[in-house]
């Protein structure tokens, strides 16, 4: 699964400033809405990822980072993405006031959302083969879910106190200059409590984890950074819901076929003799084996198109390109006979064996004309 970039998300240019920012966030929220495009799951995503967006582009200092890092850079500044649909809808009613016909309802405290994001990623390693031929793997897994012993809170007994940090505002400040900016509190998530003492269920986290299996189904032509996204596999919320599993994929190296895309680079080993002469010669495939004719005199790194003979697209039926490129072999040791033959062979070639002679001849003459 490709993820956009979230400039091309709210469909704004790089350099936007905030009005135009807001202004296609607006658009596009009142477009994709859950209640503007019910049992829609298309608009549902939609609507999640420009909401992610928009709330990195609308924030001076996550828009710098992700600017400057990207996705990488917000993780790295603690920056953890949605912990679930109240996040989505904070912002949403942020920007609307919970009015325009889409539920209207009370605003959600942040205090109620959960203390981890709910949408999980995994890294799973692969071989080539089984990128290249799509397969089915069972996935065991550990996610996250509420401890009921403190209502997920973390505070033996569900007592909390105010953030020692924040003093309860759920925000920290810092100063530069003459201005002063705000973040989210590291130390109580932005909901400006803490525990009294921690929950001894599970050592004050607040959650707890559960192991899972399941078979996963991976497509053919699946490459290193691709992922998959498996719905409802993610962490456990406080209401029931769970969030989805992401799976980024890491393939394998193979001995002989080398990957840049769809298309395959396989490097075939040819006696200088053959190169010379040319010669028919099986080579493998990713489907079994191949005729290259090569011709005669042919050249070192010279490379052969197989057309269709490389990966399948993962999002199509369309099939890359085998690139079979020769590497000329010369003979580590010679026998006297092998000698003789090939000196007999190199005289019998007259001029062309010294091809050198006819093309610096010129230079020499006109070297020696610099010393008169």
């Amino acid at each position: 699964m490709v993820e956009l970039d979230y400039y091309e998300l709210l469909e704004v240019d790089r350099g936007a400033d905030q009005r135009t920012i807001k202004k296609a966030y607006r658009k596009l929220a009142m477009q994709y809405h859950p209640d503007r495009n019910p049992d829609n799951k298309e608009a549902e995503e939609k609507f999640k990822a420009i909401n992610e967006a928009y709330e990195v582009l609308s924030d001076d200092e996550k828009r710098a980072l992700y600017d400057q890092y990207g996705k990488e850079g917000l993780k790295q500044s603690g920056y953890q993405g949605f912990s679930g649909a109240e996040d989505i809808m904070d912002i949403f009613e942020d920007l609307f006031g919970g009015l325009g016909g889409f539920g209207g309802g009370r605003r959600r405290s942040r205090r109620n959302t959960d203390s981890y994001p709910l949408d999980m990623e995994l890294q799973m390693n692969i071989s080539f083969k089984e990128a290249v031929c799509g397969t089915k793997k069972e996935m065991e897994y550990r996610y996250k879910r509420p401890c009921n012993e403190c209502n997920s809170t973390g505070a033996k007994g569900g007592e909390l106190k105010p953030c020692t940090q924040c003093k309860g505002q759920g925000q920290v400040f810092m100063k530069q200059g003459f201005m002063t900016f705000s973040q989210t509190c590291p130390k109580c998530h932005g909901s400006g409590q803490e525990a009294a003492q921690k929950c001894e269920s599970c050592k004050g986290d607040g959650f707890k984890e559960s192991k899972e299996s399941f078979e996963v189904d991976i497509p053919e032509g699946i490459d290193t950074g691709n992922r998959l996204r498996v719905a409802g596999k993610g962490n456990l919320s406080k209401s029931g819901h769970r969030g989805d599993l992401y799976i980024v994929f890491q393939v394998e190296e193979d001995e002989h076929f080398i990957r840049n895309g769809n298309d395959v680079y396989l490097e075939v080993p040819v006696f200088f003799t053959q190169a010379v002469l040319g010669e028919s010669i099986k080579i493998p495939s990713l489907r079994g084996e191949l005729t290259l004719e090569l011709p005669a005199g042919a050249k070192d790194k010279q490379q052969f198109r197989f057309a269709e003979e490389g990966i399948k697209d993962v999002q199509s039926s369309a099939k890359g390109s085998l690139i079979a490129q020769i590497k000329i072999v010369y003979p580590e040791k010679l026998t006297s006979e092998q000698r003789e033959l090939l000196e007999k062979l190199h005289e019998s070639f007259g001029y062309e064996s010294t091809p050198h002679e006819n093309v610096f001849e010129s230079a020499f003459e006109r070297i020696k004309s610099w010393f008169k």
